[in-house]
């Protein structure tokens, strides 16, 4: 079953994410990941992993990650197979991350509408619809509370959102 996890603080927090990630591990998933904003640099950064939180910490220590604002994600997979690719967060772009849990019904028709407008994909998940369908509606009005709004008039299913934006 997913899960999703968020903070904010005045510190780093990337351990809070990850044991916020360890306390739902008992629920069975089979991928992790997390992103977190670097506002000074005006992006996001995201780390994934295909298994346990263990697996996602030794990608972070390998390539550390930082930040006061952050999402995190443990996968059981439901559209497309457990991969480091289909592996939550999602990004469209380098400033805007989104975690999701549930199933988007109507994603296929989205995902079209999408790539006709020229969004790359790079999974077969639903949920790189929803961060493409939000970043199209960002395009347009420059608010994140507005795009997130727009987009999930547009999703038929039942669902929860994390999104970050830099």
């Amino acid at each position: 079953m997913c899960g999703i996890v968020g903070a904010v603080a005045e510190w780093e927090v990337v351990a809070i994410l990850l044991e916020g990630l360890r306390r739902l591990e008992y629920r069975g998933y089979d991928s992790d990941g997390l992103a977190t904003l670097l506002p000074e640099q005006d992006c996001v950064q995201r780390r994934r992993a295909l298994g346990k939180v263990a697996e996602l910490e030794h990608t972070i220590k390998a390539d550390p990650i930082h930040g006061h604002i952050g999402i995190a994600h443990t996968r059981w997979a439901t559209h497309g197979v457990p991969s480091e690719r289909n592996a939550h967060p999602h990004t469209s772009g380098n400033q805007l991350a989104v975690v999701h849990n549930g199933i988007i019904e109507n994603y296929e028709a989205l995902r079209e509408e999408l790539r006709a407008s020229g969004y790359v994909f790079s999974s077969e998940t639903d949920t790189e619809v929803i961060v493409h369908l939000i970043e199209k509606e960002w395009q347009q009005c420059k608010d994140l509370l507005i795009a997130v709004q727009r987009a999930v008039l547009r999703l038929e299913g039942a669902y929860a959102l994390g999104v970050i934006h830099a």
